[in-house]
């Protein structure tokens, strides 16, 4: 009898981009029955904890000799790197196995980014499957995985209609105003919860502060990943920047509303396959991305996803929701 294969994936950050290799967690598994272990950074094991497909979680941390030694004592038949850098680089060389590497596709991010010249055409997700092809695994087409703790309890009473507002972002300019938003949800009858980070606190307070409304709830900084995915996974509707939660939101059934500024869907980190009611909403002065991640603006100081119309993402909000 052949010997199970032993895989460790490695992807150390960031939410959005783990959130990202679920399909290959799952087709890896499911396709080899091969026994996964996942090597991240310590702040988002979270993610993957409830994860079915991962026997074990290892994570990064100062002491790189103690982990070396314990991901060679696990014996491993190969390894997926889907993250690529220096350090991946290390733990690849240290352990002297199989590596399939991610090719990240630099040159074609920079034609894209500083021409306008878009070869790269396909997901991110397709390119980390161009990874395992040698391992006769293909894609399935179900998905992005996120799986709670069936013992989680809600912080809100979530059998009611409402809409989930991701208002957070990497980056400032990657972010709608508290304006725009507030635009919005003063003319909406349906509860709102504001979702985000301990860093996002001062934007939700400035919405609240001047938003008609007593139906807004403000969640930043009050939940965790998984509570979040909770409160996502059981809305009417996900309204979003270019952010981790939001490809959260496309592994449940929940239309997604996206919004785009200074990254674009064009660099391959759009919601992956989400609820076909789903829309992005691409800001209108700008049609290449400005930067890779989202921190530079070369069209407004404060973001050209802040030239997109607070009416324009009502309108798309009232359609959507009078279709679902």
């Amino acid at each position: 009898m052949a010997e199970k294969l032993k895989i460790l994936i490695i992807r150390f950050s960031s939410i959005g981009d783990i959130i990202l290799t679920t399909p290959i967690i799952r087709c890896l598994k499911q396709q080899l029955n091969a026994d996964i272990d996942f090597l991240t950074k310590k702040s988002f094991e979270t993610l993957l904890v409830s994860n079915p497909y991962i026997k074990d979680i290892h994570t990064v941390s100062e002491n790189n000799k103690e982990l070396i030694e314990i991901l060679q004592s696990k014996n491993y038949t190969c390894i997926v790197d889907l993250q690529n850098n220096i350090r991946s680089l290390k733990i690849r060389y240290a352990l002297k196995i199989k590596a399939h590497v991610y090719f990240k596709n630099n040159f074609k991010r920079h034609l894209l980014i500083n021409f306008g010249v878009d070869l790269l055409k396909n997901h991110v997700v397709d390119r980390y499957f161009d990874t395992i092809k040698n391992l006769n695994v293909f894609n399935d087409n179900k998905g992005i995985d996120y799986f709670i703790n069936p013992s989680f309890n809600s912080k809100f009473n979530t059998n009611q209609d409402y809409i989930a507002w991701c208002i957070g972002g990497t980056h400032a300019h990657k972010k709608l105003s508290s304006a725009q938003i507030s635009d919005v949800i003063s003319n909406l009858n349906l509860p709102i919860l504001l979702l985000g980070g301990p860093e996002d606190k001062k934007l939700s307070s400035e919405v609240l502060k001047i938003t008609k409304s007593d139906i807004v709830y403000d969640f930043c900084g009050k939940t965790s990943f998984e509570e979040s995915a909770q409160l996502i996974k059981e809305s009417k509707l996900v309204l979003t920047n270019d952010t981790g939660m939001m490809h959260i939101a496309s592994g449940f059934n929940a239309p997604i509303i996206s919004f785009w500024g200074c990254t674009k869907p064009s660099l391959g980190f759009s919601p992956y396959m989400p609820n076909k009611a789903s829309r992005k909403i691409i800001t209108p002065i700008s049609i290449r991305p400005c930067s890779k991640h989202g921190k530079y603006c070369r069209q407004n100081a404060k973001g050209c996803i802040k030239k997109i119309s607070s009416e324009l993402i009502y309108t798309n909000v009232i359609e959507l929701l009078k279709k679902i």
